[in-house]
């Protein structure tokens, strides 16, 4: 897959939010919502200290760009982020109608785009989302593995 370098950008900045949610104590994931080339929401994991279990990244930067826009439907908007997204977040994004889902490493546990089921790929669904998934995965994963690696000792 190829990522122009505006992909990298927004990619580069969710890691940023996800080193901050690492700082939180919080799962590293970050995420960064994108319409017309303007950051519209991000966010980053905090459901252990908003306890809430719907604190995810992306959840997060989806409701702050719904409040920004003043509409939750956020068609044409990218939603890049740190890792792939569960169910919960998939069918947000599919509610929001976002145009397309950027994300970093994979997650074979809970990974609702590829890693353990596909919900974007769907054939009922009235909403398609394109989904792309790679975007610095290495940088993305290497986060992960240290954040749970620390919290093993």
């Amino acid at each position: 897959m190829v990522f122009s370098e505006q992909d990298k950008m927004f990619m580069q900045h969710a890691l940023e939010l996800a080193e901050y949610a690492k700082k939180q104590g919080e799962v590293p994931v970050g995420a960064v919502l994108v319409l017309n080339d303007e950051i519209v929401g991000e966010g980053w994991n905090c459901p252990i200290s908003n306890e809430d279990p719907t604190g995810h990244a992306e959840i997060i930067a989806l409701r702050k760009a719904a409040k920004k826009m003043g509409n939750y439907r956020l068609i044409d908007a990218t939603l890049y982020v740190t890792l792939e997204p569960c169910i919960m977040c998939v069918g947000a994004m599919i509610h929001a109608r976002i145009k397309r889902c950027v994300f970093g490493a994979s997650d074979p546990k809970t990974g609702a785009a590829g890693g353990v089921t596909n919900i974007f790929a769907e054939k009922w669904l009235n909403h398609k989302v394109i989904v792309e998934g790679g975007l610095l995965a290495q940088e993305s994963s290497k986060l992960l593995k240290d954040f749970f690696q620390a919290r093993r000792i």
